[in-house]
């Protein structure tokens, strides 16, 4: 079971980078905006509660308030530029958030809250989906799910401590002890930059290193050894298989996210399953 630590330093604004406030600066100029012009806002619930940021976070709070889409934020979505940059989702969902929040501290759940979120706010909140039935392989199905169902993951709280972000547990097969954060946006934005820059490494040896280039990232101490380096080598070379698999399953536990699934009841036998909401084309570029 992991416990808590709180030896991880909390972000705060004299933390954040020149481009970081600048995107604080912004948000806040847009939420005096939308405010003045009395445009329609939702405050939207976290799935972290906001147990897991630092007190002086805006995103402490648990909640997001957000405006509603408008054919500024259509310009967004239909952005080739944008979307070649792989960037498209995250502008749209910043430009939709009225709160003055570091967007970077984002938790990948309370990310997927705000993506429902700007759906519904932006194209309601059927979304039509063709599914292949699992029961009738040879069919295929079109399914109307309502995003205003999908909820929180069950989480048990009482075991966390607020305002605390980081997890210590002991691997199960070498008996390491190890403290690890949660994935956020920023994080995951680095990653994706380190993955892209070794893209040449990977294809001349064939080997992906998204894996180990993830936990790098996420761990923060080995036996309370906090060197960067230290910990690189320890993925690298003396993390087993089964402490990997453990660690990841640990962490996907103690990440507080949306329940992305639905109940599907197949048209050809009736009979129904648990599926995950597919993620297509048309969640934000419904067919008109």
């Amino acid at each position: 079971m992991a416990t808590v630590n709180d030896n991880y330093p909390k972000s705060n604004q004299n933390d954040l980078s020149d481009e970081q406030l600048k995107a604080l600066a912004l948000q806040n100029y847009k939420q005096t905006e939308v405010k003045q012009s009395k445009f329609p806002t939702e405050i939207i619930e976290l799935p972290s509660r906001g147990v897991f940021y630092a007190a002086g976070s805006h995103l402490a709070s648990g909640k997001v308030e957000m405006k509603y889409m408008t054919a500024r934020e259509e310009d967004i979505l239909t952005s080739t530029s944008l979307i070649k940059q792989g960037v498209v989702l995250d502008k749209l969902f910043q430009s939709l958030i009225v709160s003055p929040i570091n967007y970077d501290e984002l938790l990948v759940g309370d990310k997927n809250a705000i993506m429902i979120a700007a759906r519904v706010l932006g194209y309601g909140k059927e979304y039509e989906v063709e599914i292949t039935d699992p029961f009738s392989p040879d069919d295929k199905q079109k399914v109307i799910i309502d995003l205003t169902t999908i909820q929180p993951k069950e989480y048990d709280f009482d075991s966390i401590t607020p305002n605390q972000t980081e997890f210590e547990i002991t691997l199960p097969t070498s008996k390491r002890q190890l403290t690890f954060r949660l994935m956020t946006h920023g994080l995951d934005k680095q990653i994706q930059s380190e993955i892209k820059a070794n893209l040449k490494l990977t294809k001349s040896t064939g080997i992906n290193k998204e894996l180990t280039t993830r936990l790098k990232y996420l761990i923060t101490s080995i036996d309370g050894i906090r060197d960067r380096q230290k910990i690189n080598n320890f993925v690298d070379n003396e993390l087993f298989a089964a402490d990997s698999r453990f660690l990841r399953d640990e962490m996907k536990k103690l990440t507080p996210d949306m329940d992305m699934t639905f109940v599907f009841t197949s048209n050809a036998t009736g009979e129904s399953q648990v599926m995950e909401v597919p993620m297509d084309v048309s969640f934000f570029w419904p067919k008109s």
